[in-house]
């Protein structure tokens, strides 16, 4: 058996090898390093899979997110709601630009952001929400902008897990995360479902306006060379990152189906386990079922049921088979983002998540041998 690997970048770069080098090699031959024609490219190509009228790189997932804040003309004190169950990421670029989180809980089967917990943290200084993709899915975006609607609020999709993942409406109209709010961010992280070789990320709008003050924003607040309208930063994505992400482009689907079809037998193999909690979606369904992409499975996470989750991790990484948990501690008890005004009870689903959390590997050159290995050695600690 091949070695287990959280992530198989080595993998996977196996079978697009020739692409990505030859798409490496035409921009060293062209020098142009930075914003050159494989960003452009790149960027068209993504639209065009999204969906959406604006595509703007930028150099990776955080900025992407305090750039769309920066955008949407956000001011220190307004206050934005986003999950307390997601990386520091989200929360971090909020506290960077004085702007007050208003952290709120999660729903417990699919560890997306509570809809009741949205309404009731809104007060008249809230001016945004923040709905986390998390793990690889859309959070009830249809609900979350009929609220930011009635509240005259911006919504900032965080898309950084999540991307190519399909989003149904009520009426059955299907869409791409991160097409559905104001603005959205992504990321491009190598592990990523769409990974580069080094950082990258992209901001996605179908508002014209908001997109010229964002591509503004990523370049030093120029739109002509050394004439500078707006308040900006240096992030932009660099060329030789936009030739990986658009030679895996086109086999991103592919990439979402060997997740999917990787998710289904994890989910065959402890469907009867009493003591695990395999992964939901807000449709409520397991996210595997062949007439949607609604969860691409950027991570495969399970709730545990009367298990010590710290000893299954050790008996796992000695067993050779790499784990995660995401995420160990909630934001609103890590030390940067304390606050007053927080009260325990009021996060009764994350406090509970991070006790028990646990994700599997997963990634798109996970084989039959391994995923039996894999879930055969959880079954047997789990019922041990």
């Amino acid at each position: 058996m091949r070695k287990i690997q959280m992530v198989d970048l080595k993998g996977q770069y196996g079978d697009i090898k020739d692409e990505v080098n030859a798409s490496i090699q035409e921009v060293i031959d062209n020098t142009s390093f930075i914003n050159g024609p494989k960003v452009h490219e790149f960027q068209k190509n993504l639209e065009n899979y999204l969906g959406v009228k604006h595509v703007i790189p930028c150099a990776n997932g955080t900025d992407a997110l305090q750039i769309a804040m920066m955008g949407l003309g956000l001011k220190p004190g307004d206050e934005v709601i986003t999950a307390d169950f997601t990386f520091a990421a989200t929360v971090e670029v909020i506290a960077l630009l004085n702007l007050t989180p208003v952290l709120v809980d999660v729903n417990p089967d699919d560890f997306i952001i509570n809809i009741d917990a949205i309404k009731r943290a809104i007060t008249p200084k809230t001016k945004a929400i923040v709905p986390v993709h998390l793990f690889g899915q859309c959070a009830n975006m249809e609900s979350i902008m009929e609220i930011a609607e009635a509240h005259n609020l911006f919504v900032i999709e965080d898309n950084a897990q999540a991307i190519g993942a399909t989003y149904t409406y009520k009426n059955g109209k299907k869409v791409k995360a991160g097409t559905i709010s104001h603005v959205a961010s992504t990321s491009f992280f190598p592990s990523k479902n769409l990974g580069c070789y080094g950082d990258g990320g992209a901001i996605f709008t179908n508002d014209d306006d908001l997109a010229h003050t964002i591509r503004g924003i990523v370049n030093h607040g120029m739109y002509e060379r050394y004439h500078h309208d707006v308040v900006g930063v240096n992030s932009r994505l660099d060329s030789i990152q936009a030739a990986v992400l658009d030679a895996k482009l086109p086999r991103l689907n592919d990439y979402i189906k060997a997740r999917q079809q990787a998710a289904r037998k994890y989910n065959a193999a402890f469907k009867n386990i009493e003591k695990i909690t395999t992964p939901k979606t807000v449709n409520g369904c397991d996210g595997v079922c062949d007439t949607c992409d609604c969860h691409v499975f950027h991570q495969y996470t399970l709730r545990l049921n009367g298990v010590d989750r710290d000893v299954l991790v050790k008996y796992l990484n000695d067993n050779g088979i790499p784990c995660g948990v995401y995420y160990p501690i909630p934001l609103h008890n890590q030390k940067a983002y304390r606050d007053s005004r927080y009260k325990e009870e009021d996060f009764e689903v994350t406090n509970q998540l991070v006790k028990e959390v646990i994700s599997l590997p997963m990634h798109t050159e996970l084989d039959d041998e391994q995923i039996e290995f894999i879930t055969s050695k959880v079954i047997d600690f789990v019922n041990g």
